[in-house]
């Protein structure tokens, strides 16, 4: 399994054109390993990294995430202005923020409908829109 984790790690590295350093190999396999989706902080990336037995630091976390994303390999989701999770599944869609647990998990976007934006100002084109639907239990 952890071979397995490995190549597809470095096979979605090989699709942003990133290098495949070590540590971006550790972080890679844990992100996409198993071939599921996943939405994390920096800290539960470096939680887990720690917990594998890597040894990457907050800040090599950080940066590669960063890195990750402007390789287009994953997606940064920002909840309350300040609280970055990072996406591996690439497509648009909306999400839950569950504010019990603070975590974020796929919406169905099948379910979402978005029938008028306001107008934009002049000189400007949107660039992305997100859906972060926040959620808590009664």
């Amino acid at each position: 399994m952890y071979e397995l984790a490995l190549k597809r790690g470095t096979e979605w590295l090989a699709i942003g054109g990133l290098r495949p350093t070590r540590q971006r190999v550790a972080l890679a396999s844990l992100l996409v390993g198993d071939g599921e989706d996943r939405h994390v902080t920096a800290e539960s990336l470096f939680a887990a990294s720690t917990k594998s037995g890597e040894g990457v630091s907050l800040a090599t976390v950080y940066n590669t995430l960063r890195a990750f994303c402007e390789a287009g390999l994953m997606q940064e989701v920002v909840v309350d202005g300040s609280k970055s999770y990072f996406d591996t599944r690439m497509d648009d869609h909306p999400h839950f923020y569950w504010e019990d647990t603070c975590e974020l998990t796929d919406a169905p976007v099948d379910q979402l409908e978005i029938t008028r934006l306001p107008d934009l100002p002049a000189g400007t084109e949107i660039a992305k829109v997100d859906v972060v639907i926040r959620l808590r239990k009664v």
